[in-house]
């Protein structure tokens, strides 16, 4: 994560993709319809690097970035030490279920988990490296919990939630894609792949078997969220990405393989090789942004709840008001909303995040069905206000308190909606009470009740749902 932002900003107005990259199959286009629906995700960034409450993979890459930053200034100190942190990796107090729990009580619907990032660890069971959870050097392996992502999509799943397997292509550990012959100036593959083939062919092989391994050995998947864009076939670069990746060498790492075995194993799977633009991108990923207007094709905006993808000591995080507006501007425009936390070392979600989770669900009680299953509806959003619609013809107003807005004003103004003369207003969470209003352009002027200002259903975000003559 992390080097995408700056790549989502820059692309987040492409075209939509080409007529032949367009998904056909069946399976998979039903599988996105249900995407749609559940409109509110969770994802988790979590590795040995907790201990140290460091970005994610990032520190190992030596590249004068922001985000690859040491503590100490010796790199290759610094990496031999990084690289030992399985080795006190023991999260005692792990407990699947309770994460599930809390994301099931803050509205999510599905689970985007990170089975292995770029620094090649591997949070579950792999035959494939002895880089993983379950080695005997790790602490953890006597657990009975050690496979961490089977422990947590079979939570997950037994609540109900879609399953996204977040996985790196690229792999900093793996001798084949940073050869110990050379340096590792950077993020990408070491050596010419060209002059190496077979080398490569060997890299391309471990990667395939590791997404095999997870596509056999965790029960059914709906998503393979692939990181990594830089892993790709060269050339050409998007205009968008063209300055931002540095890609010296061809890394075509087969899509078509790899896709084809996915969804052999898991019929209808989403797949996304998320900022390489193709048939093998479902949807889209902007990072930490939120497109300024509806998109021509599927997206998911990933964003963190503080201020990294990975847990650090004292994070700050956002406020409920902020999320819960977030959530509501993604949705009016189409978007999915994956919010991700990062669990701490011991194998606990912080506090505070879960503070957050509480509080949005608390919201979502009340305005959820404006939210789940909705589309988006023209104009999106004026002033205030956000739009989002039900196939049955149902508009919600979603009016976004400011920040010392306690309770909705006594009239609100909807300039481009109204019921139509048989219609209904109502204000979600008042027991479907019908509101005064009165027709107004091509919209409606709502007066809200006195008892509805005073003990306002919510905070944050007020409802009102615009129900046509049945």
């Amino acid at each position: 994560m992390l080097f995408f932002a700056a790549a989502a900003a820059s692309g987040r107005h492409a075209p939509a993709p080409a007529a032949e990259d367009r998904e056909t199959d069946p399976l998979v286009l039903r599988k996105l319809e249900r995407f749609q629906d559940w409109k509110f995700g969770l994802m988790m960034h979590w590795g040995p690097y907790s201990q140290w409450g460091v970005v994610e993979s990032w520190s190992i890459c030596s590249e004068d970035e922001p985000w690859c930053r040491r503590s100490i200034p010796d790199y290759v100190e610094y990496k031999r030490r990084y690289e030992e942190l399985p080795k006190t990796f023991n999260p005692a107090k792990f407990d699947p279920d309770a994460w599930a729990r809390a994301a099931k009580a803050a509205g999510m619907r599905y689970v985007v988990h990170t089975t292995k990032h770029h620094d090649g660890f591997c949070m579950f069971d792999t035959r494939r490296t002895d880089y993983r959870i379950t080695h005997p050097s790790v602490p953890f392996s006597k657990n009975p919990r050690a496979n961490v992502v089977k422990e947590i999509f079979d939570a997950f799943r037994r609540e109900g939630f879609g399953l996204g397997a977040y996985f790196s292509k690229p792999d900093w550990h793996s001798p084949d894609y940073w050869a110990p012959e050379w340096a590792t100036p950077d993020r990408n593959v070491n050596y010419d792949t060209d002059r190496y083939p077979e080398r490569w062919q060997k890299f391309k092989d471990f990667t395939y078997a590791q997404i095999e391994e997870i596509m056999t050995g965790y029960g059914p998947l709906d998503i393979l969220w692939l990181d990594g864009g830089w892993v790709r076939p060269y050339p050409p670069l998007p205009p968008g990405l063209k300055g931002l990746i540095k890609q010296p060498h061809n890394q075509d790492i087969d899509m078509p393989r790899i896709a084809a075995m996915a969804r052999g194993h898991q019929p209808g799977l989403i797949v996304v090789d998320r900022a390489v633009a193709g048939r093998y991108e479902n949807y889209r990923t902007p990072e930490q942004e939120v497109p300024e207007k509806p998109l021509p094709y599927l997206w998911e905006t990933c964003m963190t709840m503080g201020n990294s993808w990975s847990y650090v000591p004292d994070d700050k995080y956002k406020p409920t008001r902020r999320l819960v507006h977030l959530l509501v501007d993604i949705v009016s425009k189409g978007g999915n909303f994956l919010l991700n936390i990062g669990p701490s070392p011991e194998g606990e979600l912080p506090p505070e995040s879960l503070v957050r989770l509480r509080e949005i669900g608390d919201w979502m009680r009340v305005n959820g069905e404006a939210i789940y299953g909705t589309r988006p509806v023209p104009p999106h959003k004026e002033a205030k206000i956000c739009y989002t619609r039900r196939p049955d013809g149902t508009i919600y107003a979603l009016y976004l308190a400011d920040e010392k807005e306690t309770a909705p004003p006594s009239k609100i103004m909807l300039v481009s909606h109204s019921p139509g003369p048989k219609g209904k207003i109502e204000m979600l969470g008042l027991d479907g009470a019908a509101l005064k209003w009165e027709a107004v352009g091509n919209g409606a002027l709502v007066e809200i009740p006195a008892s509805a200002r005073k003990k306002p259903p919510c905070g944050h975000a007020w409802t009102l749902k615009i129900s046509p003559a049945a």
